[in-house]
């Protein structure tokens, strides 16, 4: 027999990690390949891992709550193969491998990657990473490991670390372990656990857990805002003509198409016209480089009561209008059926945020990582406007308010821009515009 890893899969563009939010499957199960094991929540979706194998079920590494990187392993599944003493050889080399992949790591400071439940156990039980040798995937140290150790008793504290660090200074038993002064590193102390603030429950009040998905959902834009310096900008835009051409279309393309034709639709493709006249926008921060990106994937950000969902339109700029509305309207439906797949969620390069469908005129959006910019479409209203005759006319006005990483992007670049999309929208009328 031989045992297969099932590991945390990538569900959607720039996720880390994953929790289980339910098993499908127990130890001892027979499953076969592509059988749902466990249902996962990201920041961007919720999905089913399926299996890679025919087999039995044999451990269940993560449990219902975990959050797990990609890449870690969630259970084991036993299946038949006529090269088992092969593969177990395979293993055992493999084992020793991981182990002296392990100590180096560990000579070179350790500076590997840990999940976030990792992370938080090690924090409350005083535990030094450095000193764990992990037995997952690569070496990497797991939940289980840690709970090991502390069922044991035999915690490895950083002072521990610390006093062999003396000693090894004094006292090197081989030339390889004299490391100049210079060099030396004090040993890191124990990250500090931000506490929750201490708020009474008093009578009335009700105490809602935050779930798994509100927890990424959380974790991302705190990584987002961290990590890029946001800048902001707005501009306003005359929809009148946009509004008299769509009310006069709605009705009959509803009976004709069977969907309807939204206003987002004409401000999604208005979008993605501007993006290919000024692909500088459509780019990514990657560290030491900007990624300039080939494609056109609009991001529309879909709400339901307890989550935000961040579907894809791929290549926008190439759809009709009217496709562009079909797949609004159809993303919109899986997101709220629960049928979104993970690939509807990936390659996204620019997000168009409908914050105006709950009636906002103004507003800061947060960037959608590894995105450099969102536009929030905010609610179209009439207002009074002093024309180029200088007399006064209720018009149809919407704000537009751009959101941009202002290490990828300046604001000559996205005031073209915005201007490019106001010049398209405010031309939108029955004699200039197809939306077929």
């Amino acid at each position: 027999m031989v045992i297969e890893q099932i590991k945390m899969p990538q569900l959607g563009e720039s996720v880390t990690e994953g929790t289980i939010s339910k098993w499908l499957v127990s130890v001892g199960d027979k499953v076969n390949k592509y059988d749902p094991l466990a249902e996962v929540m990201t920041d961007k979706v919720n999905a089913e891992v399926p299996s890679s194998f025919t087999g039995t079920i044999k451990e269940l590494v993560a449990e219902d709550g975990d959050t797990l990187a990609v890449g870690e392993i969630i259970c084991t599944i036993e299946i038949e193969g006529s090269n088992a003493e092969k593969t177990e050889v395979s293993e055992q080399k493999t084992e020793v491998s991981e182990t002296v992949a392990v100590a180096q790591q560990t000579d070179q400071g350790n500076k590997a990657r840990y999940s976030p439940a990792v992370l938080k156990i090690s924090q409350e039980n005083g535990i030094d990473l450095a000193q764990v040798t992990g037995t997952g995937a690569g070496g990497r140290i797991t939940r289980k490991d840690l709970l090991k150790l502390i069922e044991s008793g035999n915690i490895p504290a950083a002072s521990a670390r610390v006093e062999a660090t003396k000693q090894a200074e004094v006292q090197p038993t081989t030339a390889q372990e004299t490391v100049p002064a210079v060099s030396a590193q004090p040993a890191a102390a124990p990250k500090q656990t931000v506490s929750a603030p201490n708020i009474p429950v008093a009578a009335g009040d009700i105490e809602i857990p935050v779930t798994g998905i509100r927890k990424a959902i959380a974790a991302n834009m705190l990584r987002s805002k961290h990590e890029a310096p946001h800048a902001w900008t707005m501009i306003e835009v005359d929809a009148t003509n946009l509004v008299e051409y769509r009310n006069f279309l709605k009705d009959e393309f509803k009976k004709k198409e069977g969907f309807n034709l939204t206003f987002f639709a004409f401000f999604v493709k208005a979008v993605a016209q501007a993006l290919k006249e000024f692909p500088q926008v459509n780019s990514m921060w990657a560290g030491d480089k900007i990624i300039q990106k080939k494609d056109i994937n609009i991001s529309i950000a879909v709400a339901t009561d307890d989550a935000l969902y961040v579907p894809v339109i791929k290549n926008a700029d190439e759809k009709t209008i009217k496709g562009i509305a079909r797949e609004i309207s159809e993303l919109a439906v899986k997101v709220r059926t629960g049928k979104l797949r993970s690939e509807d969620m990936q390659g996204g390069t620019f997000t168009v945020n409908n914050t105006g469908s709950f009636g906002s005129v103004q507003s800061m959006g947060i960037i959608n990582y590894p995105q450099a910019a969102i536009l929030q479409v905010e609610s179209i209203v009439k207002r009074p406007v002093v024309m180029n005759n200088g007399m006064i006319a209720v018009r149809d006005m919407v704000n537009l308010c751009m959101s941009l990483d202002h290490r990828v992007l300046d604001g000559l670049v996205c005031g073209r821009f915005l201007q490019r999309v106001k010049e398209i929208l405010e031309n939108t009328s029955k004699s200039t515009t197809s939306i077929y």
